[in-house]
Parts: structure tokens; sequence; C-alpha cells
């Protein structure tokens, strides 16, 4: 009799349902499987006869096959060592086919019978609870993380035993979860970088502001050590709470990457990804021959940072123009096709020139006109299209190093107004799909960016002086929708439109 136990397997950031088929037949004794397994789960055949063995239980003495139905996806990782081990114990009437069918297994063995913990729990728990699976037992390290699955009761277990002991006289016990405490604690702590600690740049901080209100894509150009990478550093401390949705979200990718601990199975803050100029375009964008999500996805819903911009290999920068747009990448194979989500803020840091001094009034530039313009040509047009807010970010002269009278403002007060700002979207776009102003689309630009007479009239003059582009006039109509919701106004004014406007001169000045 062929016995059936539910797992899944997991392409992108999506669990499949995977049916583990177990028959014996009698023949030498061994164990093959089939169904596209890659080298982790053949190697289960080894780590699975031990298992069963150093627990105390029976093996059938014959030779046992496993199915990972449907044949013709391809099964990867070692989370198939649990079931393939239940569906023997059912083959030998250990445990019965009725008492598992509500249930999913996922779970690595090691010899002596224990549970190790794996990647990408939360996905594949999500995953079986849509098959319509009542129950899953996991691995004890990966309960929290299972838990965070509503609708689902979750078990967690540290050895092969005490699962088969859960069907015949000893259930395991159940892990619950308070999602909504988690996010709480997670918001509520104190980041090492401050803006109340950011001397002057006033201009340069407003433009955070507004970057982070409205999920906007920002470069700040200026000399060394004008204060860009504190800034940048500072950007988490300003970022408005993760809503619900996002941190599941985050936790998936999170999850298959296997970057969660046991004591916080929940991503509860914004990432924050600093990125080295010596990063790859698969390391960014993500790929390899088992695709993997890459910079850009570990970033979603948070901030990309890339400090010294222009020294990252021009092939490296042009990949980001299409995910910027999108809010996603597409890695394509010869078999398979996978979509990674990427809503990012990319913040960019970069000096105006080769020495770093132009435009500087306190130290000459020495740079030729040729080395300048081979300089900035590294950022392409189409790329600073997609950019919204590009600072001048100058040298703080010796009043304002040397001012200690003046409190700047804090982190905690910039970012009241930010998560004020941030609720008006949310609200205003709750029907739409999405939640910030920068991921408004053509059609939903001309209905929640209306700009009146005076200000229409204004804009069409900039359209002709600074040569917009379609994409650059939608991008400012929504950098002004998002001045306008901090300034708590419901329509955008010309004042909002020349402040868009101002944040948009990388081109002039540098020149």
């Amino acid at each position: 009799m062929v016995n059936r136990v539910t797992t899944a397997t997991i392409i992108g950031l999506n669990a499949h349902k995977v049916d583990v088929e177990i028959d014996t037949t009698h023949a030498l004794p061994a164990i093959s499987i089939v169904g596209l397994p890659d080298a982790a789960v053949n190697e289960a055949r080894d780590r699975v006869r031990s298992a069963i063995r150093n627990s105390g239980l029976t093996f059938p003495s014959g030779r046992v096959i496993v199915n990972l139905a449907p044949a013709d996806l391809k099964k990867e990782g070692s989370n198939f060592d649990l079931p393939i081990a239940v569906g023997i114990q059912l083959e030998e009437e250990v445990i019965t086919q009725e008492a598992v069918k509500t249930y999913g297994f996922i779970g690595e063995l090691s010899l002596d019978g224990g549970i190790r913990k794996v990647n990408g729990v939360l996905p594949l728990v999500m995953g079986l609870k849509e098959f319509g699976i009542k129950n899953v037992i996991v691995p004890k390290d990966n309960a929290k993380e299972a838990a965070l699955v509503g609708g689902i009761n979750v078990y967690g277990a540290e050895f092969l035993s005490e699962v088969i002991a859960h069907f015949t006289d000893t259930p395991l016990e159940q892990t619950k979860v308070d999602i909504t405490k988690y996010l709480q604690e997670g918001f509520e702590q104190d980041y090492i970088y401050d803006f109340k600690d950011v001397k002057g740049q006033q201009k340069a901080k407003k433009a955070l502001e507004i970057a982070a209100a409205g999920g906007h894509n920002m470069l700040m150009f200026g000399s060394p050590g004008s204060g860009k990478t504190l800034m940048a550093k500072c950007l988490p401390s300003i970022l408005p709470p993760l809503e619900l949705s996002e941190a599941l979200e985050l936790t998936k990718i999170y999850s298959i990457c296997g970057m969660l601990s046991e004591e916080e199975p929940l991503v509860k803050l914004r990432p924050f990804r600093p990125v080295h100029h010596t990063a790859s375009p698969v390391g960014i964008i993500g790929g390899g021959t088992n695709p993997k999500p890459g910079e850009i996805t570990l970033a979603h819903r948070g901030v990309l940072f890339l400090d010294e911009m222009v020294e990252f290999p021009r092939n490296v920068l042009e990949v980001l123009r299409q995910p910027l747009e999108d809010g996603e990448v597409a890695i394509s194979r010869a078999k398979t096709s996978i979509k990674y989500p990427a809503k990012f803020i990319l913040l960019g840091a970069m000096n105006p020139c080769p020495c770093g001094y132009l435009g500087d009034k306190q130290k000459q530039c020495t740079c030729s006109e040729f080395q300048i313009q081979r300089y900035l040509a590294k950022l392409s047009g189409p790329l600073l299209d997609r950019i919204d807010l590009q600072i001048e970010v100058p040298r703080l002269t010796s009043d304002e190093l040397l001012n200690h009278k003046e409190q700047e403002e804090s982190s905690a007060q910039i970012r009241e107004r930010v998560i004020k700002a941030r609720k008006i979207q949310t609200e205003r776009y709750k029907n739409d799909g999405i939640l910030t102003n920068s991921e408004l689309t053509p059609k939903l630009v001309k209905k929640y960016c209306q700009i009146d007479k005076s200000a229409e009239e204004m804009f069409r003059i900039a359209i002709v002086k600074y040569q917009l582009s379609g994409r650059r006039y939608d991008r400012t109509l929504k950098l002004a929708r998002t001045i306008a919701d901090l300034d708590g106004s419901e329509i955008i004014t010309q004042t909002h439109l020349m402040q868009a406007l101002q944040y948009r001169m990388f081109n002039q000045n540098c020149k």
C-alpha cells in the first residue's frame, strides 16, 4: 500500500505543495528517491535511515521507494527528511494514514534522530495553510517563526521520536506567538544615529524626511566630510514602523535566506542595506545557479544605501533601472523565471568630481573639465530620472561646526511627521493596492496629483526649461504629493510643486 505525507518546497518566494509517496517492495534493502530531487534531497536516504534506527524505530527490510510529487517540480533543500521518515513509519504501521492526513511536515534530520532548523519555514507554512493543511510539525527552533502564520496549528519538535509519539500517546505542545506584540517591541528602540547629532544641513534633512514619508529615491552629492554618510545612517531612525503585511513579506525573504534567529522570528524594523562598491550584479539583483534574493530584495520596504555611488561599475548601476521602475526583479533561467519584490528607497552618496571639491567654497577643485564629465557620466540619464531627490550637501561653515547652543531637531520629532504622512497615504490608497506615493502608477497620478491653474502654468514653464521627460514629470508630481502630505494639504499647490522641482537639480548644480 502506498502512503502519503504532505510537505512543500519553495520556488522564488512561493511554496508549492509536495506529496511524499512511500512504497516498499520485496527486494534488497535500499532507499530510492525520485521526483527531481537535488543533491541535498538525495542525501536524505542515509540521514533518514540512521535517524529512524537511532530513534528506536523500525526500518523496512525491503526496498523503499520515495516519490516526490509532482515529479516535474524541482525539489531542493533538506526539509524533506522529516516527511520521508514519517512516511516510512506509515509503511511500518507505527502510525496511521488517517492520523496524518491534516498534517504537514517540515524538517531536517540529524543522524541521532534530532530535528534541525531549516530555511524558509514561514513561506512553507503559509503555503501549506493555503493548501488546506490544518496542522504542521516543524523543528522546534523554527516553531515561533511558523506560528506567525495564523489559522494553522503549529507544533515544534526536537526529535523524530517526539513526532511519532505525538500521534500515539504524548501530543506535542502547540506554539503560539503574539505577532502584534513582536512588532511593537521592535519599533520601541534607541537608534545609534540620530538627526539631533547632525549639525546644519537643513535642506538635506528635509529631503530625507520627504524620502522617508513617500518612499522616494534620493542622491546626495557634496564635498568629502560634509555629512552625507552620517545622514544616511540616520535615515532608519525616521522610517515609519512596518505594517503587518510588510513585516510578514520581509520575514519570508529573510527566512528563505536563512537570516532569521530563533529569538527574533519576525523582521520588526525596515531594513537598511549598505552595499560596498565591489558588489557584483548578481549580488545586487539576485540570481545564481539556484536563484536567491539579492540586496535589492533584502532592502524591500527599506533602504538600499550606495556610498560613493559613482565608484560602482556602470553595469551594476544600470541593472537597478528596471527594479526601480517596477518594484520587482525578474530572474530568468532556462527552466524557470522567478520574481522577487524590490520596493526599496535607493539612497546614494557621491562626491561632485574625482577630487571631491567641485563647487566647494573653501577648497579649490583640481579636476579638468574632461575628468569631471567622465566622472559624472557614470550616472546615466535614465538612472537619474528614477531618483526623485537630488541634493547638494555643502561643507559646513566654522560657525555651524562650533555652534553648541542651537538644539537640532531629533529623529523622534521628524519620525512623527513621517508617520502622519504615511497614515494619510495608507488611508488614501487602501483600495488601490499600494502604500506610498512613490508607487503611484500613471493612472493614479492623474487621479491623486491634481494641481491648480497657477501651478499648471508654472509647471509648463519648468517642463520646457528643465527638459523634463515623461517619467520625470510623473515623479515630480509624486514628490509634490508627498510634500503636500507632510504639509497636511489635500491640494498640491504651486509652493509644493516648486519645492519638488528644486529637489531635482543634480545636473545644474554639478556644472
